[in-house]
């Protein structure tokens, strides 16, 4: 996993965002409503925001990959949007770095199974353990690690990823370090680790 890890730090650090939206800019962004259009990510709104005071109250954020191909995050997006109540998560990030808000903010999808892990294999799960649920947490899915479980994102995914997971901590008022990777928290997938190297790095970025 270290080489994966290594070139996605490498593209975190020197990946540039001439169209990105000014640190001021987007904090006044992350508390709009509607579908506003955010600089430097592409975004399809199947369910607009509302006044973020109403929103659901969202404690963290919790990173998914789908093992889908490219192309599934835009057909699971509209399936959730159909259905919420179906396993999946409020984001969807494609390939291509497009974003899909698929439900409204003050839903809450069937994602995580409960943070059922206790081993403390990637974290201390003192914190997690059966505190950091689906009631609780916001998902975003990444789709496209198929067949391979351990490609890592694409550089159009941690593009939006840099610009996504800021503008969700700002709006939501969440603490970096409560962005959680899906197997930090709950048992999932041996052949890889599930959304880790984004957590991680989505923990690492300046304000």
């Amino acid at each position: 996993m270290r080489p994966v890890l290594f070139s996605l730090h490498a593209a975190f650090t020197l990946l540039l965002l001439p169209n990105a939206a000014s640190a001021d800019d987007l904090a006044a962004l992350a508390r709009s409503s509607g579908t506003p259009d955010l600089p430097g990510l592409k975004i399809v709104w199947l369910a607009p925001w509302g006044d973020p005071a109403r929103a659901h109250r969202w404690s963290n954020i919790i990173v998914h990959q789908t093992e889908g191909p490219a192309g599934s995050a835009k057909a699971g997006a509209l399936a959730q949007a159909k259905n919420p109540k179906r396993r999946g998560v409020t984001l969807w990030v494609e390939t291509d770095g497009t974003v899909y808000w698929a439900v409204p903010e003050t839903l809450v999808t069937l994602h995580g199974d409960g943070a059922n892990r206790n081993d403390n294999r990637y974290i201390d799960n003192g914190p997690t353990y059966r505190k950091v649920v689906r009631d609780n947490s916001i998902g975003v899915e990444f789709a496209g690690n198929y067949p391979d479980v351990t490609a890592p994102p694409t550089q159009a995914q941690i593009a939006a990823w840099r610009i996504l997971s800021k503008l969700l901590r700002l709006r939501y008022n969440i603490p970096r370090e409560r962005i959680y990777a899906h197997n930090w928290i709950d048992y999932k997938d041996a052949r890889y680790c599930e959304g880790c190297a984004l957590a991680e790095h989505a923990r690492a970025m300046p304000d």
